[in-house]
């Protein structure tokens, strides 16, 4: 083993402070990289939920809101041909179930100042596929510059038995 001499010692101190001085350059290295991390940062607000209700005694006796807004997007309830009081309207009218629904749905998008070309998803429910089929057109008169993505479905009952179609939206808003 090499013992230090006076001949190395300057040899070997300076050795040691050089060491000493890149580590401490490399921890403020680090330090600057921390620091460009956190410039890079984006704080995002959280946003309150806005809620909508069409009909207030009736959303309320079924427990649900009509239509909920968080940012930009706002997911729409099924809608269903139904008066103020919640009683099934149309019974038996698949077109004119399906034309209340819609004209259900544009009084909900007109309150968050929105139209039927902010819709992106639409699904569609119905008891009778066939007969929706038949009347599917419709939605030419309320889709006029592009349609959504969505689905149809055939199902065995919605919530009242009169019901024949339910049609719920999810909608983008631009700022």
């Amino acid at each position: 083993m090499k013992t230090l001499t006076n001949r190395n010692l300057p040899s070997s101190l300076l050795i040691l402070i050089c060491l000493f001085a890149f580590s401490l350059q490399s921890c403020d290295q680090k330090e600057k990289e921390e620091d460009v991390k956190v410039e890079k940062e984006v704080v995002v607000k959280s946003e309150e939920p806005e809620y909508f209700l069409l009909r207030p005694d009736v959303e309320k006796a079924y427990g649900y809101s009509h239509a909920v807004k968080i940012g930009n997007s706002i997911k729409v309830s099924g809608a269903v041909s139904m008066d103020d009081a919640g009683n099934p309207t149309a019974v038996g009218d698949l077109a004119q179930q399906m034309k209340n629904c819609y004209a259900d749905l544009e009084k909900v998008l007109n309150h968050f100042n929105c139209t039927f070309d902010d819709v992106v998803v639409e699904n569609i429910f119905t008891t009778n596929m066939p007969l929706f089929l038949e009347h599917a057109a419709y939605r030419n008169e309320i889709y006029k510059n592009h349609y959504p993505t969505g689905s149809w479905l055939g199902v065995k009952e919605l919530a009242i038995p009169e019901f024949m179609i339910e049609i719920e939206l999810e909608v983008h808003k631009s700022e």
